[in-house]
């Protein structure tokens, strides 16, 4: 009986070590699908999102112990009872599954990341090994991403680009493994957009009720609508709210010296021109006069009312006068404009006086010298101006060109080849460009200082004595700050 029972162990024994592993049916199904259910390839960018996927595979086909570094798999060997010892064939099928399933892993590996893991054998290897090597990159990549999404603007981009990138980079923080919060979501979002959504901001960090992601997109594409709409019927406004006050005192702003022209926002109030106590002119206080410390000084009289009758004009002038302390561009005459566009914004031109003069149209124009024409953006038409101004800074920014002014005159010259593009004399303390000079050589500009008729075959300002201190307007006077 003994020796039965050892002959049908033996021939058992013969019978499974004879026998080929097998396929079990969960692993065709992984085998054949893997690539449908894992469709990215791992790579530095999508190590969470792809551990996820294979992880929940695995488990769902009872295959995660194969991944698992801390269960070892059956022995390799089976001590006999004579003491030998035979293959075990659990061990030669766990093998064969593990083999199979480690295939499959790599099937879903991207070729940057497949040489770290060429050289391991077993499923849980290759699994610790990628988890070791990317899950500090990926902890980096989720800090960049955060960062980025802080300190997100929308720039020159569309509202739909905007909120693609943002989009974007939550979805990237997603699938690195990290979240975000919602409201700092929105919160980013709104520090992100330019200064014309200032009231949109403040609409939505002063309501009541949350705000989902999507309703918020959705006020932001209706937002960027009606501002386009907004902005097409109404002129932008200039980029600084005060224009051509200007003074004589000594390193002042203002060396233009021209009329003291304010240019308000339709409802302002006029401001009152500082007074000199001192020397009785405008433009500065009593502390900032020259003649504070001269015991021996004797002002001038203070001019009244009545003398600002003498310098009464009301033929308007087509010479341009240099100013450093406006805002734009002004002009009495539409025809200084290339393509004139009606104007339809609330600002208006303030005189010191308090008389607000209405803009009629906007526009550019070209100013032409000898060698090149100059570009004049941003022109304004005032047709109540006696004068036509025009801004330093807009003039030099718009033709790269610098404006050099002395006590006899000035000179505009282009910043790349020095050349002299056009030269100009001061006459009562203004820099004048005479509009019958553009097409005489730079030197028919010039003047002298011990010229008696300076500017004798070109016309130039009115000749009232009082042309240095008043300048009118059609309809009323307009004050030098001197």
């Amino acid at each position: 009986m003994s020796q039965s029972s050892s002959s049908q162990t033996n021939n058992q024994t013969t019978i499974n070590l004879t026998d080929q592993p097998t396929i079990p049916s969960p692993l065709k199904l992984v085998l054949s699908h893997i690539k449908t259910i894992v469709p990215a390839s791992l790579s530095s960018d999508n190590y969470p999102i792809w551990k996820f996927q294979i992880l929940k595979l695995l488990r769902a086909n009872g295959f995660d112990k194969h991944i698992d570094i801390t269960a070892p798999p059956p022995p390799r060997l089976l001590l006999q009872a004579d003491g030998s010892q035979l293959p075990n064939p659990a061990h030669i099928q766990w093998k064969f599954v593990d083999q199979n399933i480690a295939a499959a892993l790599c099937s879903t590996i991207s070729p940057s990341i497949l040489p770290y893991v060429l050289h391991l054998d077993t499923c849980s290897d290759i699994w610790h090994t990628l988890e070791q090597r990317l899950q500090a990159s990926n902890r980096s990549r989720v800090l960049q991403l955060k960062n980025e999404l802080h300190n997100i603007s929308m720039k020159n981009q569309s509202m739909d680009q905007y909120l693609t990138t943002i989009k974007s980079l939550v979805y990237n923080i997603a699938t690195a493994g990290s979240s975000i919060d919602s409201e700092d979501i929105i919160m980013y979002t709104l520090n992100g957009l330019p200064p014309s959504y200032q009231a949109f901001k403040m609409a939505i960090r002063t309501k009541r009720g949350p705000v989902s992601l999507d309703e918020l997109y959705s006020y932001l594409l209706t937002e960027e609508i009606t501002l386009a709409a907004d902005s097409s019927k109404v002129p932008p406004p200039t980029d600084v709210n005060t224009a051509l006050f200007t003074s004589r005192g000594r390193g002042r702003r203002g060396r233009g010296r021209s009329p003291s022209y304010q240019y308000t926002g339709g409802r302002s109030a006029p401001s009152s021109p500082t007074i000199c106590q001192i020397c009785n002119k405008r433009g500065h206080s009593a502390p900032q006069c020259w003649h504070r410390m001269n015991a021996n000084y004797i002002p001038a009289p203070p001019q009244t009312a009545t003398k600002a009758l003498v310098a009464d004009t009301t033929q308007p002038t087509q010479d341009w006068y240099i100013d450093s302390g406006a805002s734009s561009h002004f002009t009495n005459s539409s025809d200084n404009l290339q393509t004139p566009v009606a104007y339809q914004g609330m600002e208006s031109i303030t005189v010191v006086n308090g008389q607000n003069l209405q803009i009629a149209n906007s526009g550019s124009g070209i100013l032409p010298t000898p060698n090149r024409k100059i570009l004049l953006s941003k022109i304004y038409h005032v047709p109540n101006l006696t004068h036509n101004l025009l801004y330093v800074s807009n003039l030099t920014n718009d033709n790269n060109v610098s404006v050099s002014f002395s006590p006899s005159g000035f000179s505009i010259k282009d910043q790349k080849t020095k050349a002299t593009l056009l030269r100009g004399p001061c006459r009562n303390g203004l820099y004048t460009i005479s509009n019958s000079v553009s097409n005489q050589p730079p030197s028919a500009l010039s003047t002298s200082t011990s010229s008696s008729k300076p500017m004798a075959q070109s016309p130039g300002p009115p000749k009232q004595q009082n042309t240095l201190h008043y300048i009118s307007s059609k309809q009323g006077f307009t004050h030098f700050c001197i």
